[in-house]
């Protein structure tokens, strides 16, 4: 399997819940590594960017709503597999059909305000992470350098 780079975003429910530190735990946990992180306030443009195509849809304008009411967490994600591993962690998008020790069959309460965002291929990892990261905001790192601690 090859190593990709994926898109992770804790939408607001995270951050209004304080479950930041048990969600990147988990991810962490899985030996996927975290090559940029940031906590951010989303204005709507970024929303809809990263959201458009979804536009016109009948929960839309309530996502956007949602996603611009609070703290969101970004991250780049990088391992093998990254992008499908991510999306399996993270669960079905519907809470009801998540399965149980998924993010979202623990956490999520309603689809609408479910809580994370996976990469859903490599085309929309590339674009999303060029949405939220510039270049010199992502750290890769190597395994194995622990003579520091």
């Amino acid at each position: 399997m090859a190593i990709e780079r994926s898109f992770a975003m804790l939408k607001p429910g995270v951050t209004h819940r304080r479950l930041v530190g048990e969600v990147i735990s988990r991810i962490e946990r899985k030996t996927l590594k975290i090559i940029a992180l940031k906590m951010m306030r989303l204005d709507r443009d970024l929303v809809e960017r990263h959201y458009a195509e979804h536009k016109g849809k009948v929960f839309y304008e309530k996502l956007v709503e949602y996603m611009i009411s609070g703290p969101v967490v970004a991250m780049i994600i990088e391992g093998e597999g990254a992008i499908d591993y991510l999306r399996k962690l993270a669960g079905a998008t519907n809470p009801a059909e998540a399965q149980t020790g998924t993010i979202r069959g623990d956490y999520a309460i309603q689809t609408r305000v479910n809580i994370i965002h996976a990469s859903d291929s490599p085309d929309s990892a590339r674009r999303e992470i060029g949405l939220f990261f510039r270049e010199d905001e992502i750290f890769p790192w190597e395994d194995g350098n622990d003579a520091w601690y």
